[in-house]
Order: structure tokens, then sequence, then C-alpha cells
């Protein structure tokens, strides 16, 4: 059935050109490559990590999943960018859940221990915050975490996204369901 509104942003606005290579405060945003799996699997084999994002990989499978973020793009569902800090492969963050008739997005990331404490991660959100307000043009983001995950509160936050509730036991973690803090940010929020 037809909508009665118009889209934000028409279909085609991801698939119709290369994934943005995205720089921000000491920080790259770039497509993942096959010389990345090393990274990915260090990434997914990290305690911290596989608790908050329940999953191991293997290289066949880190193969897969970097191929996975290519489909994601042009399928404009998903996009995930390798997060780099001189020159080196510091984390990632990406958008899930892409709608853009509705103009909105998830946000996930993760950063590898050795680039913990550095302020990666807010630094790659703010990044990727800009990049999709200022130039792809969607109207919300959304981030959730575990009620447990503190250093992801403080990004979220520390990055202007407003905590609007908690869902109660929304996730299913490896020690059982976690209660998730809902955190929105929107292109007409001022700046973090």
């Amino acid at each position: 059935m037809p909508s009665l509104v118009t889209p934000a942003l028409p279909a085609g606005s991801l698939a119709s050109m290369d994934q943005a290579v995205i720089t921000g405060d000491g920080v790259l945003l770039r497509a993942w490559t096959t010389a990345d799996i090393p990274s990915v699997v260090a990434g997914f084999a990290d305690p911290d990590i596989q608790r908050w994002h329940c999953r191991s990989l293997d290289d066949e499978e880190a193969m897969a999943w970097i191929a996975r973020w290519r489909v994601g793009w042009l399928m404009e569902t998903e996009a995930c960018w390798a997060v780099e800090v001189d020159d080196v492969v510091a984390g990632q963050i990406g958008l899930r859940q892409i709608d853009l008739a509705e103009g909105t997005a998830a946000i996930s990331y993760w950063t590898l221990p050795n680039a913990r404490g550095k302020r990666v991660a807010p630094r790659a959100l703010e990044a990727l915050t800009t990049w999709v307000f200022a130039e792809l043009g969607l109207h919300r983001l959304e981030l959730s975490h575990s009620t447990a995950n503190a250093p992801s509160c403080q990004v979220a936050v520390r990055c202007g996204y407003l905590l609007e509730g908690t869902k109660r036991s929304e996730a299913r973690h490896a020690d059982g369901w976690h209660d998730m803090h809902a955190h929105a940010r929107l292109a007409t929020d001022p700046p973090a």
C-alpha cells in the first residue's frame, strides 16, 4: 500500500555511492578489507567484546563478516567502518537497521584493548554522527547498550546521545538477560 509520507531519503542514497571515508579528531573511518581479518579475529577474541557482542570469529568467519558489510551497504540496511588511529585498526563502528524512508539507523561500536582509554570510541562516534547528519541526511540515530556497560554509556552521553529510557531484559548475553539503555541523537540536537 502506498505511503502518504515522502521518504526522508530516497532508495539508492547509499547504494549509488562508494562507502564514505570519514575523518574525525585523529580517527579515520574506512571500509573493512580482507587485510583486516587479523584485527577482526582479535577483536572478537577479546573477552570484553565477547561479553557485549556475544560472538567469536575465526579467519573464515571474519572474511564473511567483512563481505557482509559490502552487501549491507548495497542493500542499504547496514554499514560498518574500521576505525583507524595512526594507520592501525583500533576498533569498529557501524550503522545497523538503516531505514532511509524513516531517516533512522542504530549505532554499534567496539574498540580493541590497546585503543581503550584513548577516547577512540567517542571520537569515532562523533565523526560518524557528523557525517550521517551532514552528508547522508538521516534524522535520528539510536544507540543501545547493556546497563552494565558503563563505558559505553559514557561514550553515548559524551557524544550527545540522550538517555531515553531502559528496555527491560531486551538483550540476551552469555550471563543472561540484560536491561538495555536506549540513547538517541537527532539531527536537530545541538553539537555535543
